[in-house]
């Protein structure tokens, strides 16, 4: 962290080794983000009447669910925020750091925040407000996902390219 600190850091310029160990988080993020949307399409379903009896209770398919609790949202709300924020953190400084023009960068970055956001805010709004909010849920998974896949692939592309060079 300390290479952020200093205010001309760009992720090209970055000592090799520097650059690897960043490329190996960026496979593993990669990974969790695979494995995110897994989750989601086999555990949630990706039709906002999958989410909504997912987080309100009722049945989807020949499965009933039962409607998430208080304190399961609070929990699961309490981990994710902050993993959340972390990986956020991480991505965001590193694809500040590359070539991609500040203009595409505060797209992504500000695309993917909203996402994250609402993945926390959306299941408490599906649960407790109305069935539509998994609407929200579902915009909300895919702004975060690619933000998520822009910042990773951009990154892992400068990660690897020449130092001083294109990509």
């Amino acid at each position: 962290m300390r290479e952020f600190a200093k205010g001309s850091f760009a992720l090209r310029q970055a000592p090799r080794p520097l650059r690897l160990i960043y490329v190996a988080f960026l496979l593993l993020v990669g990974i969790g983000v695979v494995t995110e949307l897994g989750f989601e399409i086999e555990r949630i379903g990706l039709t906002p009447a999958h989410v909504a009896a997912y987080y309100r209770g009722g049945e989807a398919g020949t499965v009933m669910m039962f409607p998430k609790t208080f304190g399961q949202l609070l929990e699961v709300t309490h981990a994710h925020a902050f993993m959340m924020a972390v990986i956020f953190l991480t991505l965001a400084h590193l694809f500040a750091s590359t070539s991609t023009s500040r203009a595409m960068q505060g797209t992504v970055l500000g695309a993917t925040f909203v996402g994250m956001v609402g993945n926390l805010a959306a299941p408490w709004l599906t649960r407790y407000g109305a069935a539509w909010c998994a609407w929200i849920l579902l915009v909300s998974w895919g702004a975060q996902g690619a933000g998520s896949v822009v910042m990773i692939a951009v990154s892992t592309r400068e990660c690897l390219g020449s130092p001083g060079h294109g990509p």
